[in-house]
Order: C-alpha cells, then sequence, then structure tokens
C-alpha cells in the first residue's frame, strides 16, 4: 500500500470507522440532536463548533488539493452558521461526509513525491503533515 493510499485509508477510518486507535466521528455525532449539537458545556465548544471546526480545514486541503489557494484562517475557524433545525445539523454533517469522502479520493492520486513538498507555503510544512494532521482534529469531541 502507498502511503497515499494509507494516509486516504487513515482518513476515511477516522471519520466512518474501522481505525484501530480511534472512534468513528459519524458514528460518535449520528444519534446526536441539532439542539445538543448546539449545547455549550461551561466554556467548552459545543459538538456543532468542533464539527464545523473540523469541516473548516478539511475544505480548506480539498481546495488545495483541487489546485486552488490555501485560504483558511484560524480566527475562522470555529464561526459556525446558525443550525436553526435538524436538518441544518444533518445537512452540516453530510457536507463534511461528502468532503472527507472526496479529499481521501484526491489523496489516493496524490504521488508520493508529492506528499514531501511544501503544502501551499513552506511555514505550513509538507503535504504529508497536513493530511494526517486531519486525522487527529477529531480528537476535540
Amino acid at each position: 500500500m502507498t502511503p497515499s493510499n494509507q494516509l486516504a485509508k487513515h482518513l476515511r477510518e477516522v471519520f466512518f470507522g474501522g481505525n484501530w486507535c480511534t472512534v468513528s466521528l459519524k458514528d460518535v455525532l449520528k444519534d446526536v440532536t441539532h439542539t445538543e449539537a448546539e449545547t455549550k458545556a461551561h466554556n467548552f465548544n459545543s459538538m456543532l463548533a468542533l464539527t464545523y471546526h473540523m469541516g473548516y480545514y478539511i475544505t480548506a486541503i480539498l481546495k488545495v488539493m483541487k489546485g486552488g489557494p490555501l485560504d483558511a484562517h484560524d480566527k475562522f475557524s470555529f464561526d459556525h452558521p446558525a443550525v436553526g433545525s435538524e436538518e441544518d445539523w444533518q445537512e452540516l454533517q453530510q457536507r463534511l461526509w461528502g468532503e472527507v469522502e472526496a479529499l481521501a479520493a484526491l489523496i489516493v492520486q496524490l504521488p508520493e513525491e508529492k506528499l514531501w513538498q511544501d503544502f501551499a507555503d513552506p511555514k505550513y510544512g509538507i503535504y504529508f503533515r497536513n493530511l494526517l494532521g486531519l486525522s487527529s482534529i477529531h480528537t476535540t469531541i
């Protein structure tokens, strides 16, 4: 299995299940209602904010993988839209699952030499670092 295939497999397992070192994010969120997702405990982020945060970076990296510029800013990564209904909450999750799958499909196609090249700008490290990092952002939920 190539490193690109392994990264894509790992990303899918983290979000959809089968990873030996973590749980499936999709399974964790499947029974969470939009009201529960919006609820903050103490000073912690809500599940909605954390889910949006993960999607924010998936979207940003997906755009780069499609040849676009990196346009993501930490200060906006928790600025989620209002979720006024169960339908809105489910739509946000479906968009995330679709983008994870689209990103994994692009990662599989990535030549190994690209993994060791700078990701958008040298200050962000290499592709490998950024793609592997996506598999660890979910641990916040």
